[in-house]
């Protein structure tokens, strides 16, 4: 009988329980207990099993179930036990296993509306946390209920901390203080100006919460594990907090979130996931994260994994679906980060290259952001780009796989309409790639396509202009139609293509794929200039028909198209 597929589940008890497939992390639980630091930072992107490892640690450090017998405190520990009994954790406990009372804070869904609100919503978020905490472990504090009603009275809200305080150090018990999604507030209150840096880093809210936290570390709070999605905020925090070390980019690590190739391979036999309607590359897909160039493994998505076998268990065939489409979450930020204009040309230029070389900066403030190490620090810390290795001494930083990529290909289109501030119509932009799916025909879209993307560029990238801005733009206004995944160089045994528009896996009657070589003359190219172009085009086309892939199919079209300038263009197919 297959297990459950664990897609949208973050709570651990409840995923044993109901007989949820677990790909097992808990050795993760015994090397963090055995690093010298118990205030413990872990930065990885959105979607890669941060909150469900969350509630791992909860299961395994809490108190367990708390009795009173004879006038004192029992832990039954059969709970935690049965729990992590058939897990790595399980079979090899540490001394720690049930010594904590748990305090749990997670800051997601906060009202940013205004800068008053935010205050309100994290004071109270706060206060709230700690009603759980004193709620959860009432049997061990043996004057909870006079805190509870200290809480009501008081309102204290940051200043509740101390109250939980004094409930564990009368306890005599441990605190083990988590928090995730520390930063998940801190995009909208940059936007708001001014309110990040009265909040964070001026004497705030947020920096007493953090202040309050490290005083708690002189009495009770024995261990902080913390998670989000960048560094940026904790540095901004400074004094206020300034205890843990940040273990993010350890390569002993970089397999604690998200999933390595043998876990997918084990998680499709585990809940019944059937190989052959898998159509789609899932390495190209979703693959491809590695957070040290010493990592053993490349790690996928793990959201994005569920994602595609949700809907295969629930349809029975590929779905047409193939890119979560929360992924929109993140192009929202990368739209807000490319509000200059020097982080818009880095975009530009990881567009084109799939990649940039940099260095990772592992702390960062705001004030910062514009500077390029760290704007393409915090992609990396986002998902956005992963480590490629080294090359020529320097980290080469690439697009991790084609799921990213279209986010960059999304924000090239959006670029590209508010040059003009007028739309591509995406309605007639589909009807011209319809045409080239269906009848053959490419001339429709290779005007639309010339006419409504590379004549909006302004003269100033003229200079510099080439094949690869010809490319991106090209790739970015085919991803808008859902008939085909543009794929940009792909590899074949007879050299690298251009563009291969390869039908989608879950449209059946698609007539022509097609592959496109693409070459750029300069507006004042004479003809012969051209032609030499299409000569070398040409050469490059009769290799790619040798591939296996190609050979004996009518129903793939090859086409050699030379651009002059921005406006003019000709093929040959």
């Amino acid at each position: 009988m297959p297990k459950k597929l664990p897609y949208g589940q973050s709570n651990f008890a409840n995923l044993i329980k109901s007989g949820y497939a677990y790909i097992d992390k808990t050795r993760y639980i015994e090397l963090l207990e055995n690093e010298n630091n118990t205030y413990q930072f872990f930065i990885r992107p959105r979607r890669f099993g941060k909150s469900l490892f969350i509630s791992i640690l909860e299961n395994y450090y809490g108190l367990g179930e708390l009795r009173i017998e004879n006038g004192e405190l029992r832990i039954d520990s059969s709970r935690t036990t049965a729990l992590f009994k058939d897990l790595y954790i399980g079979k090899n406990p540490t001394p720690e296993k049930n010594k904590y009372a748990v305090m749990n804070f997670d800051f997601s869904g906060l009202n940013t509306d205004s800068h008053e609100e935010f205050v309100k919503s994290f004071s109270n978020r706060v206060q709230e946390c700690v009603r759980l905490f004193l709620e959860r472990y009432q049997n061990a504090f043996s004057n909870s209920a006079a805190l509870l009603n200290s809480l009501d009275e008081k309102n204290p809200g940051v200043g509740a901390l101390d109250l939980a305080y004094a409930a564990a150090f009368n306890a005599s018990v441990p605190i083990f203080a988590i928090i995730d999604e520390y930063d998940h507030f801190a995009n909208n209150l940059i936007a708001m100006g001014k309110t990040y840096k009265d909040e964070v880093k001026a004497g705030g809210i947020v920096r007493t919460f953090y202040e309050n936290l490290k005083i708690g570390t002189d009495s009770v709070v024995r261990r902080i594990f913390i998670t989000g999605i960048n560094p940026m905020m904790l540095n901004d925090l400074t004094s206020g907090f300034n205890m843990a070390t940040d273990y993010s980019l350890f390569p002993k690590y970089n397999d604690m979130f998200g999933f390595t190739r043998e876990e997918v391979e084990w998680l499709m036999q585990e809940t019944g996931v059937d190989k052959t309607l898998i159509e789609v590359d899932m390495e190209a897909y979703y693959n491809g994260y590695m957070f040290n160039e010493e990592a053993k493994n490349k790690v996928y998505n793990s959201q994005m994994i569920l994602f595609l076998f949700n809907q295969i268990l629930r349809q029975g065939k590929q779905p047409s679906q193939i890119i979560d489409t929360n992924l929109q979450t993140d192009y929202e930020r990368l739209r807000r980060l490319a509000e200059n204009e020097d982080n818009r040309e880095k975009l530009m230029q990881i567009t084109l290259n799939g990649g940039i070389f940099g260095n990772i900066v592992e702390k960062f403030s705001l004030e910062k952001l514009e500077s390029e190490e760290y704007f393409i620090s915090l992609l990396f810390y986002m998902g956005m780009l992963t480590n490629g290795g080294m090359q020529r001494g320097r980290t080469w930083l690439k697009i991790p796989n084609y799921s990213i990529r279209t986010l960059y290909w999304e924000y090239i289109v959006s670029y590209v309409q508010n040059l003009e501030k007028t739309r591509v119509s995406t309605s007639e932009l589909s009807n011209v790639i319809d045409e080239m799916a269906y009848d053959g025909s490419i001339k429709p879209y290779l005007d639309f396509f010339t006419e409504n993307f590379l004549k909006r560029l302004s003269n100033r990238y003229l200079a510099n202009f080439n094949e690869k801005y010809i490319k991106v733009m090209m790739l970015s206004s085919l991803f808008i139609s859902r008939l085909y995944l543009p794929v940009s160089e792909d590899e074949n045994i007879n050299g690298y293509t251009d563009i291969y528009l390869q039908k989608h896996p879950a449209v059946k009657d698609i007539k022509f794929e097609y592959v496109f070589e693409i070459k750029y003359a300069k507006t004042d190219a004479v003809e012969a200039e051209v032609k030499a172009k299409f000569e070398e085009a040409g050469a490059q086309i009769e290799r790619y028909k040798k591939d296996p892939r190609f050979a004996g199919r009518e129903d793939v079209k090859f086409a050699a198209l030379v651009f002059k300038g921005k406006g003019e263009y000709e093929s040959r197919e």
